[in-house]
């Protein structure tokens, strides 16, 4: 399998980004994802070279002088455990080197993964409003 990585959407559309959020009850839209997207300050994509389509990427969001914060990484199911996850985390880790903090909320069975990235186990709060899971208004 021949993967490219990048970090620009330019040429990304709706159509490259189906089959992601696997298991949420109401998931974005194809456009909404690609939204999100955009609206990131530092993404990395995977791309399957064959078939142009987007197999994984990961999003931070940050004030660009102190901390940024990861809210989604994620790899399409048919491509997982092949490192592909990790090279996204560690692609946009060394993009946000320079700032002190770089957060994420995980569930503990996802601790070790991050581990493995250079993160450390932390305890955090946070609100989820389920209800806006798709990120429609």
């Amino acid at each position: 399998m021949n993967i490219r990585y990048t970090n620009s959407i330019e040429t990304i559309t709706p159509d490259q980004l189906h089959g992601f959020f696997v298991g949420w009850p109401d998931p974005p839209s194809p456009e909404t994802h690609l939204q999100i997207l955009k609206n990131s300050n530092h993404i990395q994509l995977a791309v399957d070279v064959t078939t142009n389509r987007i197999v994984g990427f990961i999003n931070a969001i940050s004030d660009g002088v102190l901390s940024a914060f990861i809210p989604l990484l994620e790899v399409l199911p048919e491509y997982q455990g092949q490192g592909i996850g990790r090279e996204l985390v560690e692609r946009l880790l060394t993009g946000l080197g320079d700032l002190y903090s770089i957060d994420l909320c995980c569930d503990p069975p996802l601790q070790p993964f991050y581990s493995r990235c250079g993160m450390q186990a932390s305890t955090g709060m946070m609100v989820r409003n389920f209800d806006r899971q798709n990120g429609k208004q």
